[in-house]
């Protein structure tokens, strides 16, 4: 059954890219990537990634390479490495605007950065971004109407699908992420079943904007769906290997958790969703990646 299980959820995968199954003729290798978002796609000059760190074979050493973010994932798949964490020596060819605590306004001026300097039709972009606006939008409620709440979360949607088709016609072939289903996040389930409710109905008013205003071609923009796969995962958490699907894994604030800083230190990194209240962990990024990994071999870039 698990077999069936996990074949359906790979064909599910390779079906849910912009523009269908087509398949390449020739795999696309991008020159570069460059990642845009909030901190989920950060890596702190010392190397520290705002999800779970994992030591080295010493036991001593922080290595950033172990327990990767998402990004990491889809640029190893080339051989790549962003700067604060290189791979190899010499030029590292993934590259992040990413900002701690970005907004969907804030992904404006990354694309402006990046655009200052000129996009190729040879760029891989990565965006992920949103979750911070959910978050606040749910704590401006209630007062703001509900329907108000909802409204700018659609348009935040807008903003994100809008900066998307930017990079698409600079030249870019993107992959965007949905943001993940925070009402199914422990800050989420920390408010009680009414609140919970309202942050996954700001989550899908805001993703639904983003996949109907993106440009439905897999040529140039394949899509991630974070807030599929953590709703999957809050059901049936063993598909992937997932051990807490509720529950922060870290003691200490983010970026400074590391695997001797878990609430439980006999789950590997690994086997979490949530890294703290409201941030993928290692097993979240992992899925994210392979989701990522997906739409870069299956789409028609």
């Amino acid at each position: 059954m698990l077999r069936s299980l996990l074949a359906g959820l790979t064909a599910l995968a390779l079906l849910t890219s912009c523009g269908g199954g087509t398949s390449q003729i020739e795999p696309f290798k991008p020159a570069r990537l460059l990642a845009f978002g909030d901190e989920a796609s950060v890596i702190t000059p010392q190397g520290y990634k705002y999800s779970i760190n994992e030591f080295g074979s010493d036991g001593l050493t922080l290595d950033c390479k172990l327990s990767p973010v998402w990004v990491q994932i889809l640029a190893g798949i080339y051989g790549y490495g962003f700067e604060q964490c290189p791979v190899g020596t010499g030029d590292q060819k993934a590259k992040s605007w990413a900002q701690v605590g970005a907004r969907a306004s804030d992904l404006v001026s990354q694309v402006d950065a990046q655009a200052a300097v000129g996009f190729a039709t040879t760029d891989l972009v990565t965006v992920l971004v949103g979750s911070h606006d959910v978050i606040d939008l749910y704590q401006q409620y209630p007062a703001k109407s509900e329907a108000e709440v909802l409204a700018l979360a659609r348009q935040r949607g807008e903003v994100i699908a809008s900066q998307v088709n930017r990079m698409v016609g600079l030249g870019a072939k993107v992959i965007v992420s949905t943001v993940p289903d925070m009402g199914l996040s422990p800050y989420a389930l920390a408010q009680g079943p009414s609140g919970a409710a309202l942050l996954s109905s700001l989550s899908l008013a805001l993703n639904g904007r983003i996949r109907v205003n993106i440009i439905n071609d897999g040529r140039y923009v394949g899509l991630v769906l974070a807030d599929e796969f953590v709703q999957t995962a809050s059901k049936a958490s063993f598909l992937f290997g997932l051990t807490d699907v509720t529950s922060p894994a870290c003691t200490v604030a983010l970026p400074e958790c590391n695997s001797k800083t878990l609430a439980r230190t006999d789950y590997l990194p690994v086997t979490w969703l949530w890294a703290d209240d409201r941030r993928l962990a290692t097993g979240g990024h992992r899925q994210l990646g392979v989701l990522a990994e997906s739409r870069a071999r299956y789409n028609p870039f």
